[in-house]
């Protein structure tokens, strides 16, 4: 049986991946930083010229889903490094981010009494 997965675990996978492989002098937070960029872009591009219909069905074909898939995981393998490179906890930091949002954007009918 595996074992869950977590953010921690996976973060750690990454970074002993790229130490198994000498990359660790690479994965500044510039170089992090332009590689998300890149991955998000192969992501957008798989979805560019779909109509939203189109893109609301991407999944129901195996080898667009498997391609987005792929560049999904890209993208956050490159941000839980760079979580980990700038010492951001990613999930708190979305948690906070979560509570700012409701309190700029409350839900039509917050408040009223």
């Amino acid at each position: 049986m595996t074992e869950p997965l977590d953010v921690a675990k996976l973060q750690r996978r990454l970074a002993e991946f790229a130490a198994a492989r000498n990359w660790q002098p690479y994965h500044t937070p510039k170089n992090l930083v332009a590689a998300l960029s890149v991955e998000a872009s192969e992501l957008v591009e798989i979805f560019q010229w779909l109509t939203p219909e189109e893109s609301a069905r991407v999944m129901d074909d195996p080898g667009t889903a498997h391609r987005v898939t792929d560049e999904v995981a890209d993208v956050l393998a490159y941000l839980l490094q760079l979580c980990e490179v700038l010492g951001i906890d990613p999930l708190a930091a979305l948690d906070a981010k979560i509570d700012r949002n409701e309190r700029r954007f409350p839900a039509p009918g917050d408040g009223d009494a």
